[in-house]
Protein backbone atom coordinates (compact mmCIF):
# COMPACT_ATOMS: atom_id res chain seq x y z
CA UNK A 1 0.00 0.00 0.00
CA UNK A 2 1.26 3.55 -0.97
CA UNK A 3 2.14 6.26 1.89
CA UNK A 4 -1.50 7.24 2.63
CA UNK A 5 -0.18 10.26 4.14
CA UNK A 6 2.29 11.39 1.50
CA UNK A 7 0.41 14.17 -0.02
CA UNK A 8 -1.98 15.94 2.48
CA UNK A 9 -1.89 19.04 4.28
CA UNK A 10 -2.34 18.68 8.17
CA UNK A 11 -5.83 19.39 7.78
CA UNK A 12 -6.74 16.63 5.10
CA UNK A 13 -4.34 14.73 7.76
CA UNK A 14 -6.46 15.24 10.58
CA UNK A 15 -9.70 13.98 9.01
CA UNK A 16 -8.67 11.26 7.45
CA UNK A 17 -7.14 10.11 10.61
CA UNK A 18 -10.45 11.04 12.91
CA UNK A 19 -12.67 7.44 12.90
CA UNK A 20 -14.77 8.36 15.55
CA UNK A 21 -18.42 8.69 13.77
CA UNK A 22 -19.65 10.41 10.79
CA UNK A 23 -17.80 13.22 9.29
CA UNK A 24 -19.18 16.09 6.99
CA UNK A 25 -16.17 17.72 4.89
CA UNK A 26 -17.27 21.12 3.54
CA UNK A 27 -14.46 23.01 1.18
CA UNK A 28 -14.55 24.90 -2.13
CA UNK A 29 -13.34 24.20 -5.55
CA UNK A 30 -9.55 21.91 -5.60
CA UNK A 31 -9.17 22.16 -1.86
CA UNK A 32 -8.59 17.96 -1.96
CA UNK A 33 -12.00 16.98 -0.81
CA UNK A 34 -11.96 13.68 -3.03
CA UNK A 35 -8.42 13.38 -2.35
CA UNK A 36 -9.26 13.72 1.62
CA UNK A 37 -11.85 11.16 1.18
CA UNK A 38 -10.04 8.50 -0.94
CA UNK A 39 -7.02 8.86 1.28
CA UNK A 40 -9.73 8.21 4.48
CA UNK A 41 -11.33 4.80 2.33
CA UNK A 42 -7.61 3.60 2.31
CA UNK A 43 -6.74 4.64 5.68
CA UNK A 44 -9.68 2.90 7.06
CA UNK A 45 -9.26 -0.25 5.25
CA UNK A 46 -5.72 -0.25 6.13
CA UNK A 47 -6.03 -0.02 9.46
CA UNK A 48 -8.91 -2.86 9.97
CA UNK A 49 -11.47 -0.09 10.78
CA UNK A 50 -13.41 -1.17 7.77
CA UNK A 51 -13.59 -3.61 5.07
CA UNK A 52 -13.77 -2.49 1.75
CA UNK A 53 -17.40 -4.07 1.11
CA UNK A 54 -18.45 -1.63 3.76
CA UNK A 55 -18.09 1.33 2.51
CA UNK A 56 -20.23 3.56 0.87
CA UNK A 57 -19.18 6.74 -0.68
CA UNK A 58 -21.62 8.59 -2.83
CA UNK A 59 -21.09 11.42 -5.35
CA UNK A 60 -23.07 13.74 -7.35
CA UNK A 61 -21.49 12.61 -10.76
CA UNK A 62 -20.35 10.08 -12.58
CA UNK A 63 -17.33 11.79 -13.45
CA UNK A 64 -16.62 12.05 -9.39
CA UNK A 65 -17.32 9.20 -8.80
CA UNK A 66 -15.38 7.16 -11.40
CA UNK A 67 -12.53 9.63 -10.12
CA UNK A 68 -12.86 7.82 -6.73
CA UNK A 69 -12.76 4.70 -7.88
CA UNK A 70 -9.22 5.27 -9.28
CA UNK A 71 -7.52 6.71 -6.84
CA UNK A 72 -9.14 4.35 -4.53
CA UNK A 73 -7.70 1.64 -6.64
CA UNK A 74 -4.15 3.09 -6.80
CA UNK A 75 -3.66 3.39 -2.90
CA UNK A 76 -5.43 -0.04 -1.50
CA UNK A 77 -4.61 -3.08 -3.36
CA UNK A 78 -7.48 -5.39 -2.75
CA UNK A 79 -9.78 -7.54 -4.60
CA UNK A 80 -12.86 -6.23 -2.77
CA UNK A 81 -13.90 -2.54 -3.25
CA UNK A 82 -15.69 0.03 -1.61
CA UNK A 83 -19.54 1.00 -2.99
CA UNK A 84 -18.74 4.20 -4.63
CA UNK A 85 -21.40 5.87 -6.79
CA UNK A 86 -23.88 8.57 -7.15
CA UNK A 87 -26.64 8.36 -5.40
CA UNK A 88 -28.97 6.66 -8.36
CA UNK A 89 -26.60 3.97 -9.30
CA UNK A 90 -25.75 3.20 -5.88
CA UNK A 91 -29.77 2.87 -5.64
CA UNK A 92 -29.95 1.30 -8.83
CA UNK A 93 -27.33 -1.62 -7.52
CA UNK A 94 -28.92 -1.96 -4.80
CA UNK A 95 -32.17 -2.57 -6.41
CA UNK A 96 -30.48 -5.01 -8.86
CA UNK A 97 -29.14 -6.75 -5.65
CA UNK A 98 -32.62 -6.75 -3.57
CA UNK A 99 -35.64 -5.46 -5.76
CA UNK A 100 -37.24 -8.98 -6.19
CA UNK A 101 -37.58 -8.43 -1.68
CA UNK A 102 -39.94 -5.05 -2.50
CA UNK A 103 -42.28 -6.76 -4.87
Amino acid sequence: MKDIFADLNPQQKEAVKATDGAMLIIAGPGSGKTRCLTHKIAYLIENGKARPQEILAVTFTNKAANEMKERVAKLVFSSASPWIGTFHSICARILRIDGKEIG
